[in-house]
């Protein structure tokens, strides 16, 4: 038996992402409401048999979903859906993971530059029409990614990404992921997290990209910090909760890390009293690695392809996850 009816009510919820749009765009055969906000989806929800969504997400939304069927995350990450409350209703769930591999792993390349290449201070520099001269001293110069170790943690279709990019660089890659034996996937070296503190003290730049798992939550604390050599580089593609944010601060004021970028937040967006807004040599982007002006067409080829599966009434879906 299909799953869902032939010609399902779609709802896509998303602050900023013009789904509808795209679809109507590209003439896909959907019937669909396009919602913003909370109280728009929960006007909605009711009638929705597939519903797309990702940060709008709440479980007590199931409540008022009887017709629910199958949810699509426009999300690589599915830690906000309650799993086994899906699965006894019976809802599907699918990731949009491998939607925005290519694009985190270009900004997280991005990012390592721009902190190798000093970037921020440039921007800062023309900010106030000073033209900076030549640096005697060594260690205060711009860095080469040609040489360097990258210890890189997650090597999933993101991090995978990134090893391919990182080795065109001229760097060498070490992995971590949670099963070695599933390949290096471009990495020259790839072993288990537990390795992970044995692994520290040798990276120029520790690099994460991992899903956010109860292994992962909290990972790079004050302790793992200080195993890297002085002068590292830190980049955070992964989930802000991977990473203890006053032990990075304090790793950057005392100059033990020489720099870091992230994109992602443990409380998202940051309180204007956040601690790391004053951080120095901390560059922070909003969370926008994934987002390109193809996501959304990425998404919808997800979409359309699951939906297909689910009206042929086939159980496994592309990135299924319940």
């Amino acid at each position: 038996m299909p799953m869902i009816s032939a010609d399902p009510l779609v709802g896509f919820a998303h602050a900023a992402y013009r789904l509808g749009e795209r679809a109507r765009a590209r003439g896909l055969p959907l019937r669909f409401v396009e919602v913003r906000d909370r109280s728009g989806l929960e006007a909605v929800i009711g009638e929705l048999e597939v519903l797309v969504i990702s940060g709008l997400w709440r479980d007590g939304l199931l409540d008022e979903a009887p017709k629910l069927r199958f949810v699509q995350s426009i999300s690589a990450g599915t830690d906000q859906y309650g799993k086994e409350a899906l699965r006894a209703r019976g809802i599907r769930l699918a990731s949009a993971a491998g939607v925005n591999a290519n694009a985190v792993a270009e900004h997280a390349i991005a990012l390592l530059l721009a902190l190798t290449r000093l970037l921020p201070e440039a921007v800062r520099n023309q900010e106030k029409r000073f033209w900076r001269g030549m640096i005697g001293e060594l260690d205060r110069r711009e860095q080469e990614l040609a040489g360097k170790t990258l210890l890189l943690v997650g090597l999933g279709r993101i991090g995978g990404r990134i090893a391919s990019l990182a080795r065109a660089f001229g760097m060498r890659v070490v992995a971590v992921r949670r099963d070695p034996s599933a390949g290096a996937e471009g990495a020259h070296e790839v072993h288990g997290l537990s390795e992970l503190d044995r692994l520290l003290p040798g990276a120029d730049v520790l690099l994460l990209a991992c899903p956010l798992t109860p292994e992962t939550e909290n990972l790079v604390d004050a302790r793992r910090l200080g195993l890297l050599k002085p002068g590292a580089l830190f980049v955070n593609v992964a989930r802000g909760r991977c990473v203890v944010e006053e032990a990075l601060a304090d790793a950057l004021g005392s100059g033990r890390l020489a720099a870091a970028a992230i994109d992602v937040a443990r409380e998202e967006p940051p309180p204007p009293d956040w601690p790391l807004w004053s951080v120095p040599n901390l560059l922070v982007t909003p969370h926008t690695a994934g987002e390109t002006r193809a996501y959304e067409d990425r998404v919808l080829d997800l979409l359309v392809e699951n939906l297909d599966r689910l009206r042929r009434g086939e159980t496994v879906l592309v990135n299924q996850v319940v």
